[in-house]
């Protein structure tokens, strides 16, 4: 069995803002706007959406009521 890597725990001491001066809050742990030092202000990488099938031209799936 393979030991899992371990990651570091967020810190306010490793956070952009602290590091940069641009920090005014006086917290235990790191707060919501977190955003670790070495990789600035950049976001996070999202998943891209890939369709399954063929997308459909008409407006809905169902067939339409005869009246």
């Amino acid at each position: 069995m393979t030991a899992m890597p371990t990651t570091k725990k967020p810190s306010c001491e490793d956070c952009f803002f602290r590091q940069n001066m641009l920090c005014a809050l006086k917290l235990d742990g790191p707060c919501p706007t977190y955003r670790p030092a070495e990789r600035g202000l950049a976001p996070e990488r999202q998943l891209a959406f890939v369709f399954r099938c063929e997308r459909t031209t008409a407006a809905y799936a169902f067939p339409q009521p005869t009246a």
